[in-house]
């Protein structure tokens, strides 16, 4: 098996794990997690009713019952995971990847995350060295529908979108389950048909190939703005008025005009080690104070609450807030958004002229590179770009980031792929060209 991750259990199905694996990982669980009741939900995966039929065989054989929520969101299992006060639960999907795959993604109490530092590694250890013995008593399957409640909650952020034109791409993912009740049937939707084969693009908005089909309908329909969903909806990225993709860390700073400015709401603001300068720039005139740390909702949702943080976001698309549990949710981000966009137009100021105003800066967007000894990569990346220049900032976590007075990197081996990842942000593209430029000579030795 080979399928335990830094974030959550993943893999090709019936290659990186299977069914006898789910099994196990559903027994072992509730005693990961203490606790003798599970919430489950699953995306629509053509496994996935194979790995839930297997996990709750599981769970129900260690004598612990599940509450079956159905075919649901991520975002959904949070808040299920959240309000009614379970102590585990898990989502079946593999979020953004493509059709072959599948997975887990477990949560504990108050709907935080379990990685593999914080209870997936015990976990793995079960799994791979211990034998279930099936409980006397066992459990069982309990229907649970928290949609109409998820539903009420979402729609007190709706806004009247009757002045905005939206365009909106499902990736044939568990968004396309709620988001016509959410918004009605007045924006264009695009691939908003359910269907686990992911027939039109794979569910991964952060390829922009995957993003074409919406910038066109965008430019088609003259909307305001451009919004797609991952796979499993905790993900969304949007595209400008005039098709453009917008990066998604900029959104944090978005995000800000509905809390900081009009709810009044000031605090910690999170981001993630990659997050462009411009971001803590633009708000901390609002009143925002900016904090750092490592990419992933394992570490993003815990230091959100740690810092009591009004809401966070990332690179990857992700957004968590204060009022969810300090978990993500894709569709509560867009519509925080449209709130947002729609306000500008009012006052005459289109999408892409607000992101005119976060940002001016050159950036290369993340850059892969697959290389073997990442460590000493990134100690002679490191080396010489601080024996050429004086540095501002210094962050050694999550690989490291570090600012010089008119740029700075961040490299860091990913977590879930074979990569080791590279980002920069100049004040001018022709300082940008010259720093990739001499990583690419620095890093060709190590590939």
């Amino acid at each position: 098996m080979n399928a335990f991750k830094a974030y959550d259990i993943r893999g090709i199905y019936n290659k990186d794990f299977n069914k006898d694996d789910v099994y196990k990982i559903g027994f072992f669980l509730p005693e990961i997690l203490k606790t003798n009741k599970i919430l489950v939900g699953r995306d629509v995966r053509l496994s996935s009713p194979e790995i839930f039929e297997y996990l709750c065989k599981g769970i129900n054989a260690s004598g612990a019952d599940v509450y079956n929520i159905g075919i649901a969101t991520t975002p959904m299992v949070y808040f299920g995971t959240g309000k009614h006060d379970f102590k585990g639960s898990v989502q079946i999907t593999a979020s953004h990847n493509p059709k072959e795959y599948n997975g887990l993604k477990v949560s504990r109490e108050n709907a935080m995350p379990v990685g593999f530092d914080s209870g997936l590694n015990e976990l793995e250890e079960k799994v791979k060295n211990e034998q279930p013995i099936v409980n006397k008593k066992l459990g069982k399957v309990i229907d649970f529908d928290i949609r109409t409640e998820y539903l009420k909650f979402l729609s007190t952020y709706t806004p009247d979108i009757s002045d905005l034109r939206i365009s909106i791409d499902c990736s044939n993912g568990m968004a396309a389950l709620l988001i016509k009740e959410v918004l009605g049937n007045t924006p264009e939707y695009i691939f908003d048909i359910l269907d686990g084969t992911f027939p039109n693009h794979e569910p991964n908005p952060l390829e922009i190939e995957n993003v074409h089909s919406l910038m066109e309908s965008v430019k088609v329909h003259k909307s305001d703005i451009g919004i797609i969903f991952d796979g499993d909806a905790d993900r969304v990225m949007f595209v400008d008025n005039l098709g453009k993709f917008i990066s998604p860390d900029l959104i944090i700073a978005v995000l800000g005009h509905y809390f900081l400015e009009n709810k009044g709401i000031k605090g910690n603001v999170l981001q993630d080690i990659r997050s462009s300068k411009a971001v803590g720039e633009y708000l901390v005139k609002m009143g925002g104070e900016i904090h750092t740390w490592k990419v992933g909702r394992a570490h993003a949702a815990p230091k959100l609450k740690a810092i009591d943080g009004v809401y966070g976001g990332e690179l990857a698309g992700h957004y968590y807030f204060r009022d969810f549990f300090y978990s993500d949710s894709g569709i509560l981000a867009s519509l925080l958004v449209l709130q947002v966009v729609k306000r500008f137009k009012e006052k005459g100021i289109s999408l892409s002229q607000l992101i005119g105003n976060i940002s001016s800066y050159a950036n290369s967007g993340e850059i892969n590179f697959t290389i073997k000894n990442k460590e000493l990569a990134m100690k002679t990346v490191c080396d010489y770009f601080m024996s050429e220049e004086k540095h501002t900032a210094f962050f050694n976590f999550d690989g490291y980031r570090i600012e010089f007075p008119n740029w700075w990197f961040n490299i860091r081996p990913s977590n879930t792929e074979p990569y080791l990842r590279f980002i920069a942000e100049a004040n001018s593209q022709g300082k940008l060209d010259e720093i990739i430029k001499t990583l690419r000579k620095l890093l060709a030795p190590f590939q």
